[in-house]
């Protein structure tokens, strides 16, 4: 069977299976998910040396709900652009090893382009810890699109990554976080000595102050972490993706924030488009447009098609034996009290994290959402 054929099978076999996906079939499909599937029709020799090809790496894992959403997006370009751009598509670590190397492949022109979570830069850049979910911050999907694209969000943002040599296409909408756990937890106050995975950044910071012990680990290494027991429970995607990494196997429990509300820590966590700075100039004007309007409908394309597959994926947890918790409207209004501090902590890490956290801090005390109030910042300053 060829390469691209195992890739199909095992994206089949991910997305139709009702029992949880066991970690060999995991590992089995990651490696087939891994094969580069060409997806658009011939076009003519002289085409073809006209165009370009971009190697562009995600952050999904090969064989998840996710990484078929994006190698299909990928696939696109070639008939989409006639043959001017491709881009062909890698799984996480298929190139760079991990996040560190991923930022630096395409700084350096080693890869084209990525499609990373955006939060995972606070250590090189702590504006992005606001360019994505944080502890109860905006929760509306549309809330972030209009900062973005609305409130002059993406024109800050396009500086900010200048400065390292990167283009950010645009924000790709994605999910809300949720906990898988090993024991119950049910309010903050389980969060007490519990051996956490969270991203980092603001969010381990909020954890830890209602006594999480937390890490930060890639996707990947979640299920054998929650397998051996170094780690009580983890925070990732949702419940599409955490299925067919097979998270029913190793967990009991799966927390969500009050009705309405996936998660009150990550609920609107976003991806992005960036690509090298040099790729993206080697562009025409009028491509350059093309890459952002396909960015803006692969995030509609993707948040909506991810909130489908979690419909599907939960009926399946719950068959598999897997207990809903939810936190109450109380554990928000704690997380609330213990983020906002948190909050300008981080924005004072530097100018640019500052400016796009007033943006924000501005929209969330405007009447229209009211989210914050003035007694709610009292004593703290930028």
């Amino acid at each position: 069977m060829k390469k691209e054929d195992q890739s199909m099978a095992s994206r089949q076999s991910t997305s139709t299976t009702d029992h949880p996906p066991t970690r060999r079939h995991f590992l089995k499909s990651a490696a087939a998910g891994g094969a580069l599937i060409a997806g658009a029709p011939f076009i003519s020799n002289a085409q073809a040396a006209k165009g370009k090809t971009w190697k562009v790496q995600s952050t999904w894992d090969a064989g998840t709900t996710g990484y078929a959403l994006f190698e299909e997006w990928c696939n696109g370009f070639q008939e989409a652009t006639g043959g001017e751009l491709s881009i062909k598509p890698f799984g996480a670590k298929a190139v760079a090893a991990d996040n560190n190397a991923l930022f630096e492949s395409v700084q350096t022109g080693v890869l084209d382009g990525m499609n990373p979570f955006t939060l995972y830069w606070a250590g090189k850049m702590p504006a992005s810890v606001f360019l994505s979910s944080y502890p109860v911050g905006p929760d509306q999907p549309a809330q972030w699109d209009t900062m973005f694209y609305g409130l002059g969000l993406l024109e800050k943002v396009r500086e900010i990554y200048a400065k390292f040599g990167l283009v950010y296409v645009g924000p790709i909408q994605h999910d809300a976080n949720i906990i898988h756990s090993k024991k119950p937890v049910q309010s903050v106050a389980d969060f007490q000595g519990l051996k956490l995975r969270v991203p980092g950044g603001m969010v381990s910071e909020v954890f830890q102050a209602f006594g999480a012990s937390t890490v930060s680990l890639p996707g990947s290494d979640i299920f054998p972490a929650l397998e051996k027991g170094t780690i009580d429970a983890a925070d990732y995607v949702g419940p599409a993706v955490n299925w067919d990494l097979g998270f029913a196997q190793v967990t009991k429990y799966i927390l969500f924030g009050p009705p309405g509300l996936m998660s009150v820590y990550q609920p609107v966590d976003l991806m992005d488009f960036t690509v090298n700075m040099r790729a993206w100039k080697s562009l025409s004007p009028l491509m350059q447009q093309m890459v952002e309007d396909r960015v803006k409908t692969y995030s509609v394309k993707h948040f909506v098609s991810i909130q489908k597959r979690n419909v599907e994926a939960l009926v399946k947890f719950e068959k598999a034996g897997s207990i809903i918790n939810r936190m109450s409207q109380d554990d928000l209004d704690q997380f609330r009290k213990a983020a906002i501090p948190i909050w300008f902590k981080w924005a004072k890490k530097d100018q640019a994290a500052a400016e796009v956290f007033k943006m924000q801090l501005d929209y969330m005390m405007n009447p229209i959402m009211g989210y914050v109030s003035a007694a709610d910042i009292k004593g703290l300053s930028l």
